[in-house]
């Protein structure tokens, strides 16, 4: 199995960026799918983004498509987020996952980050 960890939350205004980072141990990542989901508050964890073990290829949510890129640097067994034009309805936990191959549903990803909590003001 792998270990994750998320860092680079925090606050910024609507129409800002932020870069999420996912720091791995255990197993190379370049042995997983990896993606990142989403939680806001009184609301179910939801799909945002997935690389496959190359990463040439991934897959995104339709609400951030165009403004979010995952991308993955295996030999630092990192995965990133980066996240522009942020709006307020991005405003949740992230939460860094391992799959074994591609998909949108987090129960088909069998490890987890702590997550990292994002927070866009109007």
């Amino acid at each position: 199995q792998v270990q994750l960890g998320e860092s680079g939350g925090g606050l910024v205004q609507a129409g800002g960026s932020l870069r999420l980072s996912c720091a791995t141990s255990g197993r190379p990542i370049g042995s997983y799918v990896m993606g990142w989901f989403r939680q806001a508050p009184g609301k179910e964890r939801e799909f945002v983004a997935s690389i496959n073990w190359s990463g040439r290829s991934t897959s995104y949510a339709d609400s951030v498509k165009g403004r979010f890129t995952i991308s993955r640097a295996n030999a630092k067994n990192t995965v990133y987020l980066q996240m522009n034009s942020l709006k307020p309805e991005d405003t949740a936990v992230y939460y860094c996952a391992a799959a074994a191959y591609m998909s949108d549903s987090a129960r088909d990803f069998h490890s987890w980050g702590q997550g990292t909590q994002v927070t866009v003001s109007s």
